[in-house]
């Protein structure tokens, strides 16, 4: 069995013990969360279809991590103008862990 769902603007299809990473949750490492937002679910030859979402199902996950994705540089660079800056990012996200997935 598996899920395509919208977390973060984005989607994932995930599995049964997948895991998967996702902006930022406010949630303790080891606890666990719902996730809502089901576009799409198979089961064997079996499949439901959400307009736009299914509803009553969700993705149970564990929180398994929070990491930091890899740097992001930006570099501006003007030439003649003895302009140059560069700038860093790194974005939060938390490692999921999937531990159910309900239809």
């Amino acid at each position: 069995m598996y899920a395509i769902f919208e977390v973060s603007g984005k989607q994932e299809k995930v599995e049964k013990g997948s895991q998967f990473l996702v902006n930022r949750i406010d949630k303790k490492e080891g606890s666990t969360t719902k996730l809502g937002n089901i576009l799409f679910a198979k089961d064997g030859n079996s499949y439901k279809v959400g307009k736009p979402h299914l509803k009553d199902a969700s993705v149970e996950c564990e929180v398994v991590s929070h990491v930091r994705s890899k740097k992001v540089v930006a570099f501006k660079y003007r030439r003649r103008k003895s302009y140059h800056r560069k700038v860093g990012h790194r974005q939060d996200q938390t490692l999921l862990k999937v531990k159910s997935i309900k239809v």
